[in-house]
């Protein structure tokens, strides 16, 4: 029960605590609100406010021409594809950094100490990991937009690429959590470390290792989206080019497609993950 003051009112213990740290976290977050500029309250003014409007209400209705919506759904399966390709190509990248990153697969760690080379060959695929998830796949597609030339390429190289780091490093966090007994137990016995990884790590971890990969698939098709918008193909082109025309209902459109997919994918990880588990 909360103590009471000398009204015999009761009192929460903990109000002191909560109002500090909410005032520190005022004080810690205006100056950067100050220096990101950040002035919600221009939206509301007239000069603004008027072409909001305007541009909101053209997108009422939303266009729902047969023609334009064999174009929506093209690219909205367009959109699908450049995000499975992507992950495809990140597994390609991310599977083999990370068993090759995992301390509990080497021979040589089973003493206590890793040997020289296998440390710093580890250290060094370490580092490979972090520069590519580092690096947005929003950087990356315009990096390859230029090399590549505009189109679907661009998109699954970015998503490869930036997937592939994050991948990699929690592929490696994964199969080093889990119990390692067995793994050591069947390299001291003399199994090869992908023998040890299919019979040891594998069976504990493939759940977690599969929900994890679904998940990421949800947000590549999140990420594919928006590639679109610097020219890397799918439904974030056509929609950059239909707001560059000012067409209205046809962003809606595409808007609602979009919010229809994600919703899609978000289902579809959660039956896998509920299926998985």
């Amino acid at each position: 029960m909360s103590p009471l003051d000398s009204r015999g009112i009761q009192r929460d213990p903990a109000w002191f605590g909560r109002v500090f740290w909410l005032l520190a976290a005022v004080v810690l977050l205006w100056p950067m609100l100050v220096l990101t500029e950040f002035k919600v309250w221009t939206l509301f003014e007239a000069s603004n406010l008027k072409p909001t409007l305007r541009f909101l209400g053209d997108f009422f209705p939303p266009k729902i021409e047969g023609e334009f919506l064999l174009l929506v759904a093209k690219e909205t399966w367009r959109t699908v594809a450049i995000a499975t390709a992507g992950v495809a190509l990140a597994l390609v990248l991310a599977i083999p950094m990370a068993l090759m990153s995992v301390r509990v697969l080497s021979v040589s760690a089973l003493t206590g100490k890793m040997d020289n080379l296998p440390a710093i060959f580890r250290t060094l695929l370490r580092w490979l990991m972090v520069v590519l998830r580092s690096v947005p796949e929003l950087i990356w597609a315009l990096i390859f937009v230029r090399v590549v030339g505009l189109g679907p390429t661009a998109g699954v190289i970015a998503i490869a690429l930036t997937y592939g780091g994050m991948l990699g490093k929690v592929y490696a966090e994964i199969l080093e959590s889990g119990d390692v007994q067995a793994t050591q137990t069947l390299l001291r016995n003399g199994a090869r470390p992908m023998q040890a990884f299919f019979y040891g790590l594998l069976p504990q971890n493939a759940a977690e290792l599969t929900s994890y990969t679904v998940y990421r698939w949800e947000c590549a098709i999140r990420s594919s989206a928006v590639l679109g918008f610097v020219g890397a193909g799918g439904l974030g082109q056509q929609m950059d080019a239909s707001m560059k025309m000012f067409n209205g209902s046809e962003v809606a459109t595409m808007l609602i497609v979009f919010m229809l997919l994600v919703w899609l994918a978000d289902a579809i990880s959660a039956w896998l993950r509920k299926a998985l588990g």
